[in-house]
């Protein structure tokens, strides 16, 4: 119990004194993931926006690979990643291995399947009396889906936001690619296996109060976005006060 609340203490300490290799270790995780982030939602809205607005052969069994790749243990997709980027992958020449790109490259492989398919989800849970009034209004195909998209948009910035939530706490793509070195790739999941397991309580602590604390950001995020802040399409305003 005294080891506890004395690694308590110190984590504290670390903190509140803005501890530099706290700071470098949090500073790197949301640079890693941010970017991760931002690149898989660049990727995954636009092919979840064609996958649900065309039919095309092999469209349900796509969805069902889609939905299994949710799923997937992170350390199969480090494994792949690696094999790619190493001096005898395909991609050794890129020189990604154990460096914060090949990190990034990791963690954007990891989630993309989970925003797709939440993406996917979104936009098949517009109503479709919507899509319906779109048409009997007038709207192109191209307007149909944007109008779509607007009445989709907090739930795909929920699929954004849990995306960055699975990137930032996953640890085996991390260890993989990263290798966990320090002042170059260690982030704070490795970070936290690594001080455990040589007895420093009070630096993993210090780094498990930022992880939570980063998770709570994103579950108030999340609920923000999800709490009713929606607002009525101009084209179904425009057909209601026609």
């Amino acid at each position: 119990m005294n080891d506890i609340t004395e690694g308590i203490n110190q984590a504290v300490n670390l903190i509140v004194t803005l501890n530099p290799d706290v700071m470098q270790i949090a500073g790197l995780s949301l640079y890693i993931s941010l970017s991760a982030t931002i690149i898989a939602a660049l990727i995954a809205i636009p092919v979840a926006g064609f996958i649900h607005f065309h039919d095309f052969f092999g469209k349900r069994a796509l969805l069902i690979l889609i939905q299994t790749l949710y799923s997937v243990p992170t350390v199969v997709v480090g494994l792949v990643i690696y094999l790619m980027i190493s001096k005898a992958g395909p991609l050794g020449f890129l020189g990604l291995l154990f460096s914060p790109g090949g990190m990034i490259l990791g963690q954007t492989v990891l989630i993309i399947p989970i925003m797709m398919g939440l993406v996917i989800s979104a936009l098949g849970g517009v109503d479709r009396g919507i899509s319906d009034t779109l048409v009997a209004l007038g709207a192109t195909g191209f307007q149909k889906i944007i109008e779509i998209i607007k009445e989709a948009r907090y739930a795909i910035l929920s699929a954004v936001v849990l995306g960055f939530g699975r990137a930032i706490a996953e640890v085996g793509v991390a260890m993989m690619i990263g290798g966990n070195i320090r002042d170059q790739t260690r982030v704070l999941t490795t970070a936290i296996t690594l001080e455990t397991g040589m007895g420093n309580f009070g630096f993993s602590i210090a780094l498990g109060i930022i992880l939570l604390t980063v998770a709570l950001i994103v579950v108030v995020i999340l609920n923000l976005i999800t709490s009713g802040l929606s607002h009525d399409s101009p084209w179904i305003r425009g057909g209601s006060q026609g």
